[in-house]
Formats: C-alpha cells, structure tokens, sequence
C-alpha cells in the first residue's frame, strides 16, 4: 500500500532541537524518525512512499539520498507549506486509484500496520476510511474520539480541558480509493484535514486501536519519553 508522509513541519516545540534540524529527522534512540517510519513500513509490505518537503529540505533530501530507500521514496517540495489536506489533495494522483496510507509523520509509532490493513478491509459497511487511534495518558493534549458498538467515529474533541475519555487519534488514516476518488470535488479552500476533512466524515470512518507504542513528540517531555522507553 502507498503512503504519503506529512513531513514538513518546523516543529517549533522542540526548539533548540530543531533551529537546525527538520523535525522528521530528530533522533529517536540513535535513528532519524522518519528512518524509523520507512523501516517499519517496508517491512509491513508497504510503499512505494512520497514524502512533503519544506524546512531544512536539503538534509531531508540528503537522508533519503544516503538511505537504503532511496528508490522507494519520491520527495515533493513545498516553497510554502500547503497544509495538510492541501498536501494530499494535490498529490491524489500518486496513490494510483488505491487505498492509500496518510501519515502524520512526526509521530514515533510502531504499530503493526499488517493488522491495520486487514482491519481496513474488514472495516463497517458505510465507512471510507479507517484512523488508528491509541490510549492517551494525557488527553487534553489530545485530539479525542467517540466510537459507537462497531467501532465507527461518531465523535472528536480536540484538545478539550476535560475531553470525554483517553481515545485519542492517532494521525495515522487508510483512505479508501472512494474517498480518494470524493475528495478531487474539494474546494482550494480545504487545507487542513483535521479540521476540514475529518468533520465532515463522521459516521464514516473505522476506528482501529492500536496498543503498540504511538507517541507524539512535539513536545520536549514527549520526545524525551520516546528515547526512554
């Protein structure tokens, strides 16, 4: 299965680390991050990948260069950060009519994605995409969901102050080749998938829990924890 890594971002959180280092190349014990995400998801069976572009290109581009997935990877600059959505929707093309992977990729996951595939495929009649979603010990950092007896988002709340459980979205999605297919009829005025996709999907989208470890390290006290585990 294709996948497109978000990988662009300052990660301003993480400052001094990345005044002059992209934050998908931040060491996770000894290892760039997204080293970490083409690893895993090789050896899952997936690729080949496209990856976004925009702070720090050049070492970027240099990584994946010196990597031993260079042939697997395309690298997609942006002079301007796009946004989210904005990202995928002008890439669709890339994903060539199939399901596809959308990843946050300045997360630290290893999730089993052979298991989450097969969920996928075996997601509820009605629902175009599957998210992968994990126990949060701290969910009002989070964004979190509602799922109803089958599994299916049925709501979210973003980083509320006493948000209602500790299931939280994981920024990980399987995007059906309908959706893909649906979202070419967007307006330009979507660029943001979190706030301007997901919404408007409720009621159609799997949840997948993963117990695997899924960390989001945009803060220095996430990032230490992920190098301590």
């Amino acid at each position: 299965m294709k996948a497109l890594l978000l990988a662009a971002g300052y990660g301003t959180r993480l400052r001094p680390l990345t005044e002059h280092l992209p934050k998908c190349l931040v060491p996770i014990k000894g290892q760039p991050l997204l080293g970490i995400w083409l690893e895993h998801l090789d050896a899952a069976g997936c690729g080949p990948f496209l990856v976004n572009t925009h702070y720090r290109a050049e070492q970027v581009a240099a990584f994946i260069e010196a990597s031993p997935f260079r042939a697997q990877v395309t690298l997609t600059h942006e002079k301007h950060l796009l946004g989210t959505a904005a990202t995928l929707l002008g890439n669709l093309d890339f994903f060539g009519g199939e399901d596809g992977l959308l990843i946050h990729a300045d997360n630290y996951c290893l999730a089993n994605f052979e298991d989450f595939a097969a969920a996928h495929r075996r997601r509820p009649a009605g629902c175009v995409m599957s998210m992968m979603t994990f126990r949060t010990d701290d969910p009002p950092s989070c964004g979190i969901v509602t799922l109803d007896g089958r599994n299916v988002v049925i709501g979210f709340e973003e980083k509320s102050p006493r948000p209602n459980g500790n299931l939280a979205n994981g920024a990980v999605y399987i995007l059906s080749a309908q959706l893909l297919a649906e979202l070419r009829l967007s307006p330009a005025a979507v660029t943001n998938f979190s706030t301007q996709v997901l919404p408007r999907l409720l009621g159609k989208i799997h949840g997948y829990e993963t117990a695997a470890r899924l960390i989001d390290i945009g803060t220095p006290a996430s990032y230490a924890k992920a190098n301590s585990l």
